[in-house]
């Protein structure tokens, strides 16, 4: 794609495509995704895209710069997805877990974009609303606002990692993911204590939780330390 995008308001293509659909941003994201999820970043072409659309490639120039401008708005929408429904109760510690868990789910619903887009910065408005959501819980709590800055940028972070790792994972064949997993039972269980003891004495429990995702957890963590550094004021 090339520096060729037109004003919104001259966007709107007068007749539907081939497939009977009349071209939009949102529609463009939309089918971005789908493609993403059944062939990669690969899909992320402007031959491929128009093909999906059943469009003139040309015509997504009418839309985005190039394409790293529609990765740009593929991980705007996953974080336009993962606010949907959501609400401030006042209750900072709950308002942020859900936040959080449901940035993870967002992203885990789409793996192979999540490994494309959970390191982008959109600057974009699901992005800003996120982001002002965010401040917005940690300020009314009470913290300084350098503080919720720093708070903001872990929580942040630590959620955006952990869904990268784990749509790392989900990505894979089933085959790998089931090979994975059974590491745990067929080389960790099998250590002897004489060697490995604390391995040895918790194998049972590792094999359990490893097949998890350990964000909850990870989370759970992050909002106790975040209280406890609002109780020390």
């Amino acid at each position: 794609m090339s520096e060729r995008v037109v004003p919104e308001s001259q966007r709107r293509r007068r007749r539907p495509t081939k497939q009977g659909t009349v071209l939009s941003e949102q529609v463009i994201v939309e089918t971005a995704l789908k493609l993403i999820g059944q062939h990669g970043a690969g899909a992320l072409s402007v031959r491929r895209l128009g093909a999906a659309l059943g469009a003139d490639p040309s015509s997504l120039y009418r839309y985005f710069r190039n394409t790293d401008d529609l990765l740009l708005a593929v991980a705007d929408e996953l974080i336009g997805r993962a606010q949907h429904g959501w609400q401030a109760t006042g209750d900072w510690q709950a308002d942020l877990r859900a936040i959080g868990l449901r940035i993870h789910a967002a992203y885990q619903a789409h793996p192979q974009a999540a490994m494309l887009a959970a390191h982008r910065t959109t600057g974009r408005e699901n992005e800003t609303r996120a982001v002002e959501a965010i401040l917005g819980v940690l300020r009314r709590a009470g913290f300084p606002d350098a503080e919720a800055v720093r708070i903001y940028h872990a929580f942040v972070d630590q959620a955006l990692a952990f869904a990268a790792q784990d749509a790392a994972a989900l990505a894979l064949p089933p085959a790998a993911q089931a090979a994975d997993l059974a590491v745990w039972q067929a080389s960790y269980a099998k250590l002897p204590a004489a060697t490995h003891p604390h391995i040895a004495a918790t194998a049972h429990l590792l094999a359990a939780d490893m097949r998890g995702s350990g964000y909850p957890f990870a989370l759970e963590l992050l909002l106790d330390a975040a209280a406890a550094r609002l109780g020390a004021r």
